[in-house]
């Protein structure tokens, strides 16, 4: 008797694959809605929008790896689900709200950082770590995508603040994104933190602390978003000094080892 073919609409050894790239998919589907809603003038749910399309785009790529579902596949829809939500949806919601007003300029300004974004994520794709260095995989090279996505919306964050430091963000906007940009394509190493290490002791303390960002999300999202953005600036010059500290750590291993050759 032959067997009943049961039908199958992936193969079972490829199903594991299908999880990531649902959240990918999700990650680009809130990007376009996002610029929906800001042609709507509703900018404070197209920027909850971009916040949550980085929420998932944070996620897709571990659970790909937890689940041993990581494939060419899913990472070319990664960097063009990055482009939309990223490249293309804050800097269009940045100039229905304020590039608009500069004309000609505006939508330049606009261009230059979605290009600016696709030299990076094509830069990214055919970025390859060598095993010796790998605690490069500590660090992007330039800004990454989601983060400047959220950076150049941070006018705009200030402004849907509950926040009265009386200042005139707005006129900052055009700069901001032109700096923003020029950093995705910078070689200015920014933090990762792919391959930190966690102590057991310690893990009680980093999910309190998601427990409380969460929190802070939910009760003061922008307010939340823009010490973000502030710390992140921070943060950049910081990242640059602790790789330069750690490439000279190598170099002195790798002099050492050649030395030690020799002899």
């Amino acid at each position: 008797m032959e067997q009943n073919k049961k039908f199958k609409l992936v193969s079972s050894k490829k199903t594991r694959h299908l999880l990531p790239n649902i959240i990918t998919l999700g990650g680009v589907c809130l990007g376009i809605s996002s610029i929906k809603f800001s042609i709507d003038g509703n900018f404070n749910l197209a920027v909850t929008l971009i916040l949550l399309a980085a929420i998932l785009d944070a996620l897709d790529g571990r659970v790909a790896r937890l689940i041993k579902g990581t494939s060419e596949f899913g990472k070319e829809l990664d960097s063009l689900t990055d482009f939309v939500s990223f490249g293309i949806a804050p800097v269009l919601i940045l100039y229905f709200w304020e590039l608009n007003k500069y004309g000609k300029l505006g939508w330049a300004i606009s261009l230059i950082y979605s290009v600016c974004c696709v030299l990076r994520l094509a830069r990214f794709n055919l970025t390859k770590i060598d095993d010796q260095q790998s605690w490069k995989s500590n660090f992007f090279e330039g800004v990454p995508a989601p983060a400047g996505g959220i950076l150049i919306l941070t006018p705009l964050i200030y402004e849907l603040t509950d926040l009265n430091l009386n200042l005139n963000v707005k006129i900052a906007t055009p700069l901001l994104t032109v700096l923003i940009a020029l950093l995705l394509v910078s070689k200015i190493p920014t933090l990762s933190l792919k391959k930190i290490s966690i102590s057991p002791k310690t893990t009680i303390f980093l999910l309190l602390l998601i427990g409380i960002i969460f929190i802070s999300l939910l009760s003061y999202t922008f307010e939340t978003l823009l010490i973000f953005s502030i710390f992140y600036l921070i943060s950049i010059p910081i990242s640059f000094l602790i790789y330069k500290k750690q490439q000279k750590r190598y170099d002195t291993k790798i002099s050492d080892e050649d030395h030690e050759d020799i002899l």
